[in-house]
């Protein structure tokens, strides 16, 4: 995740990384980078893991196949927790098992890790900057999936926008790549993404604070787990 600062590099004080976002030559433009460690890559786990699913995609309808996660919180710490918390003895660990969870539960409490670790790097942000974000915009494979999107709107509060070209940092390479060599003379001539879909908030906020503190406890119970050798 990251938030473009303009020029100004701003030191974080929410363990993020300062980073250079891009450099056009007479002007460099700064973000603050929140990187986590297991995000998507959680999907692939059930597939190729647990074997839960067949294809990535076939994890929304199994975690539409429950109405909520059932109370089981899923903290994908695979190789240790990242931004914000730089843990690298944390493991994963589902909690809230019960005998009427199912895999369904397991595919939501998966997805709904990612959405959960990104608000964690959104918190961090906005106390970094002491600015408050109205939106976020999104991309990569795992934007396709609405139920995800949907849930991010929701623990976050804010609209999260799809674009229609969802590779966004590759078309961003490529666009500065064209820039260099002449073929376009100005960012404004460059191709644009173009919005796919707009999710808004649907979920209250006490809700959402309720689901958050969850994780939070869950996060914070998998820290450590793996002592020392």
């Amino acid at each position: 995740m990251l938030q473009n600062t303009g020029t100004r590099a701003v030191t974080s004080a929410n363990r993020l990384v300062t980073t250079v976002a891009w450099n056009m030559g007479k002007t460099i433009e700064y973000a603050l980078e929140g990187s986590v460690f297991v995000g998507g890559a959680v999907v692939q786990w059930l597939r190729d893991g647990l074997g839960l699913i067949r294809t990535s995609e076939e994890v929304e309808a199994l975690a539409q196949s429950v109405h909520d996660n059932g109370g089981v919180y899923f903290v994908p710490a695979f190789v240790g927790l990242g931004a914000p918390h730089w843990d690298s003895y944390a493991r994963g660990s589902i909690f809230g098992l019960t005998r009427g969870s199912t895999a369904g539960h397991i595919a939501r409490a998966a997805l709904e890790s990612i959405a959960y670790q990104v608000a964690d790097l959104l918190d961090a942000m906005q106390r970094d900057t002491g600015s408050t974000i109205e939106e976020l915009r999104v991309d990569g494979g795992a934007a396709a999936n609405n139920s995800l999107m949907q849930f991010q709107s929701d623990i976050l509060g804010i609209p999260v926008v799809r674009p229609a070209m969802t590779e966004t940092t590759a078309l961003g390479a490529a666009c500065l790549a064209g820039m260099s060599v002449g073929f376009w003379k100005a960012a404004s001539e460059t191709i644009g993404t173009g919005k796919d879909r707009r999710f808004e908030p649907q979920l209250p906020r006490s809700q959402a604070a309720a689901l958050r503190e969850r994780w939070q406890e869950a996060a914070s119970r998998s820290k450590g787990w793996q002592k020392e050798s």
